[in-house]
């Protein structure tokens, strides 16, 4: 009789004891952090009140200058360095010809890249005005563009149209022939050109 009694007593402690284990955990699938890209610092190119380098290459470099005309100028380009004159006020000058031709001269450049110092601020702002109301009173037509963040005169004549403009000591001019771009293509080129002209070229 005690026999009997022990039986269902054994399988309640092993069933309980079944009852009672705990159930298998799942694994946390582990967070992957999140990795972000590092800030680029992209620094733009700034025009800049500058004396004329003694190079072209250093003013506007012919393949730049082949990307903004959008095909190659050819022929060869050709810097005078100009001389101080004290009575002008002008302290520094350089004259870029582009695209000379073998055997050309230097009157026959399609595009011609200038920058120029004087004295102070005052005396380069008063010797573009000079410049523009000088070609006025030969017949040109004027009008204004923006290079970079500054207002330049766009004087047209019968042999060519030119951008005329300064930043503080530093006059700048870039002419084209009358012809070498369509009408609607020339100032923008001109004010392109010019904004180059006054931006120091990286690595130089």
């Amino acid at each position: 009789m005690g026999r009997r009694m022990l039986v269902p007593a054994v399988l309640s402690v092993v069933l309980g004891t079944a009852c009672a284990t705990t159930a298998p955990s799942v694994p946390k699938t582990p967070q992957i952090p999140t990795i972000l890209p590092p800030t680029t610092v992209v620094r733009t190119p700034a025009m800049v009140d500058r004396a004329p380098p003694d190079e072209c290459e250093l003013i506007v470099p012919v393949e730049v200058l082949n990307q903004k005309l959008g095909r190659e100028i050819g022929g060869e380009t050709r810097g005078i360095v100009g001389v101080p004159e004290p009575t002008l006020g002008r302290t520094a000058k350089m004259d870029c010809y582009y695209g000379v031709g073998e055997r050309q001269p230097l009157a026959a450049a399609p595009v011609v890249v200038g920058l120029a110092t004087y004295a102070d601020d005052a005396t380069a702002k008063d010797r573009v005005t000079d410049s523009v109301d000088a070609e006025r009173r030969e017949g040109a037509t004027v009008g204004e563009t923006d290079v970079g963040k500054l207002k330049a005169a766009v004087v047209t004549t019968s042999t060519e149209r030119l951008l005329l403009g300064s930043l503080g000591k530093t006059t700048f001019v870039v002419r084209i022939k009358t012809g070498f771009l369509p009408d609607d293509q020339s100032t923008p080129f001109l004010a392109a050109v010019a904004q180059q002209a006054m931006t120091p070229v990286e690595d130089a």
